[in-house]
């Protein structure tokens, strides 16, 4: 009897664990295709998993962070999804390019145009963003989740760094170190290799041409030796013959 109630409260732990650990495995999240780096372009994915067993996720809004505003936001066309963007004005204009931008992207709502996330599935919205801020190591997008049934989820709390995972966290991107351009070391470099391979190949073109120097000089030489040859035997039977007309003339 004893052993029965170990396993039965043993298995009521698996199961309580089981439920309280299931939230955080089907929140709203983002990942980026490759890496996202600090001043560079990304196309990151905000994944979207449906929770519930009786609706459908027909609606998405994230917010954008307003402390480390982007200048370039593309969503990217999702099949059977209606996007929208929202720009607001800023405080301190952002300079991009060359150019002072006074509002930028804030927010990008998807709606479903059919029946959107259905139970047991999940929908990936691809964002093309940059430039990326240099001096964040993250960044926080808040996320609106909205279900068929008039349910809203608001994936809105900012995880903390040595703190239990919030009920609701918002979709955090980590940003990795920064990588050099076309235009920084990285085409310096591109540029050396160039050079160097200019170079092997200029010193291969030129052994080339060496040797087919040293091939033409060896054909040419025993062309030369063929041609001694046939004038020697030539000159030999030449000889003969005049001998054999001089002992002739003799004999008569």
């Amino acid at each position: 009897m004893k052993a029965s109630r170990i396993a039965a409260a043993g298995a009521v732990s698996g199961i309580a664990v089981l439920a309280l650990s299931a939230p955080a495995f089907a929140h709203v999240s983002v990942q980026p295709e490759g890496t996202a780096a600090k001043g560079g372009y990304a196309t990151v994915n905000f994944k979207v998993p449906n929770e519930r067993d009786n609706a459908s996720t027909t609606k998405l809004e994230i917010n954008f962070p307003a402390d480390h505003p982007l200048a370039s936001v593309m969503p990217q066309p999702v099949p059977g999804w209606k996007a929208e963007v929202t720009k607001s004005k800023l405080d301190k204009p952002l300079d991009s390019h060359g150019k002072q931008l006074t509002e930028v992207v804030s927010k990008v709502t998807w709606t479903a145009e059919g029946k959107g996330v259905e139970p047991g599935y999940f929908q990936k919205f691809p964002v093309s963003v940059g430039a990326l801020p240099e001096d964040a190591d993250e960044l926080v997008f808040k996320a609106i989740q909205t279900y068929s049934n008039k349910e809203v989820v608001r994936w809105i709390e900012v995880p903390q760094e040595g703190q239990e995972e919030p009920e609701t966290p918002a979709p955090v991107l980590k940003l990795s170190a920064a990588e050099d351009d076309a235009h920084g070391a990285s085409g310096a470099k591109a540029s050396d290799d160039t050079e160097a391979a200019a170079q092997n190949t200029a010193a291969d073109t030129a052994s080339d041409s060496g040797s087919g120097s040293g091939d033409s000089s060896d054909t040419t030489a025993r062309v030369l030796g063929v041609v001694g040859i046939v004038v020697g035997a030539a000159g030999v039977a030449y000889g003969v013959l005049a001998g054999r007309r001089r002992n002739t003339g003799a004999s008569a």
